[in-house]
């Protein structure tokens, strides 16, 4: 459904409009093309306090496909992202140089550009490092709702091991696939050195195998058609009900199509049998909304079962049964409604809470096996789903947000794209908000 007020907003008439009234003025998200894989300019790299990770990052930072400059160059006068180090930050002191960083250059970053801080693991052994780190937290959730114009901020801590791991994902944040991702904290674990084969980051998912749930539509399908583009054979699960449009994805997609309800006795099983495995996405999920007085039990369980129940049976059945190999990658869907609750959603909000829980508990023991679990939570995304809410309770999901507009399907298959990457070992145990930074919650 197409979003009229922000198409308003970028009218001369509605510029002046909403200023006069003080209302939201969205600006256009720019997002992946073929045409626009990444974005034009040079790359501001700053730091605050002494790094160890210099030089590291200025080899790295050039692979995300964009110049890096350092403060004071001319051609970085409106720079499209903005990388600040400050993973040598160990004081209140230190502090001061976020700041001075900063501060002279975040009004000129470009429409719809990016701020990455990078920060360190806090020590348990040094207080004040602790204490300092943790303020980069707050630090960059408030910046991310001051920028504006499209623009978003990320806080990334880095591996003990330093930027072992981090290439795919710095990739994902400081290029237009991370649009509607913003004010969030990215943790990465120490990922075990390089990989041992070479990525093609063009096609990094070819040769691999992932299966989808939910994918004949909305989300799921957007997300089927991501791991496709990336290189993927996908495997197009979904209930029997919608096997008509679940075979299109399919056919869409180049993959195959397997009607099935997750909450089958046999799914696990047929599940299995559809490996072996290297990516699974758990994107299947109903809702049955009525207040807790008024919810049945059939209301509360057959959400339960479907959104958290079949996540964890299969996921076990699929680990245990080897069809999810080493270096095999788990995505599952979560919410805000799971992090912030939400009224008439008490059952919704159990089992998308539970998927967040389920995936920090497993992320442990499956690193052991090179396996990485994580969760997507997405806010309001553009679906038949959010068209058939009523008009002004519509608009108010979209507006409360630091973007000030709803996302899109494709927006939370590019963050499962990244999940997915078979150079995002170093990720796992996260949940990861793909909600323009929403107002609710944390």
């Amino acid at each position: 459904m197409a979003d009229r007020y922000l198409h308003f907003t970028g009218t001369a008439p509605g510029r002046f409009l909403t200023r006069r009234l003080g209302l939201p003025q969205p600006a256009p998200l720019p997002r992946w093309s073929p045409e626009r894989p990444t974005f034009e300019g040079e790359l501001l790299h700053l730091t605050a306090g002494t790094s160890p990770h210099t030089d590291a990052l200025d080899d790295l930072l050039p692979r995300t496909g964009l110049r890096v400059a350092r403060p004071g160059s001319a051609s970085a006068a409106a720079p499209p992202a903005v990388v600040l180090d400050a993973t040598g930050v160990g004081t209140v002191e230190d502090l001061a140089g976020v700041h001075a960083a900063l501060h002279p250059v975040v009004r000129s970053i470009a429409a719809g550009g990016r701020v990455l801080v990078l920060g360190a693991h806090l020590s348990p052994d040094d207080p004040e490092q602790a204490a300092a780190q943790q303020a980069l937290e707050g630090f960059t959730r408030s910046l991310a709702k001051e920028l504006g114009q499209g623009r978003t901020a990320q806080l990334l801590r880095l591996a003990p091991g330093g930027l072992s791991g981090a290439e795919s994902t710095l990739r994902f944040l400081l290029s237009p696939r991370s649009a509607y991702v913003s004010g969030q904290v990215v943790q990465l674990a120490d990922a075990g050195g390089p990989l041992p084969y070479d990525i093609d980051w063009d096609r990094p998912l070819a040769g691999r195998t992932a299966l989808v749930t939910g994918a004949a539509r909305g989300i799921g399908a957007a997300v089927a058609t991501t791991l496709a583009r990336d290189g993927a054979h996908v495997v197009c699960l979904d209930v029997p009900q919608v096997a008509e449009d679940l075979e299109r994805t399919a056919v869409r997609v180049g993959g195959t199509a397997l009607p099935l309800d997750v909450t089958a006795p046999d799914a696990a099983e047929r599940m299995v049998a559809a490996g072996p495995l290297d990516v699974l996405v758990h994107n299947a999920g109903i809702t049955r909304d009525r207040r807790l007085a008024g919810m049945t039990a059939e209301a509360w369980s057959s959400v339960l079962d479907v959104n958290l129940g079949a996540v964890i049976r299969t996921t076990q059945s699929l680990v245990k049964s080897g069809a999810l190999g080493e270096g095999a990658r788990i995505v599952a869907t979560s919410s805000i409604a799971g992090i912030a609750g939400n009224a008439g959603q008490t059952n919704y909000a159990a089992s998308k809470a539970g998927v967040a829980g389920l995936v920090r508990a497993l992320a442990p023991g499956l690193a052991a096996y090179g396996i990485t679990v994580n969760a997507v939570a997405p806010g309001f995304i553009e679906s038949r789903m959010t068209a058939a809410v009523p008009l002004m309770i519509r608009e108010a999901g979209r507006r409360m947000n630091s973007l000030g507009q709803s996302g899109l399907p494709e927006d939370v298959a590019e963050t499962t794209a990244w999940l997915a990457h078979p150079g995002s070992g170093a990720v796992t145990g996260q949940v990861v908000r793909v909600c323009g930074q929403s107002l609710l919650g944390a």
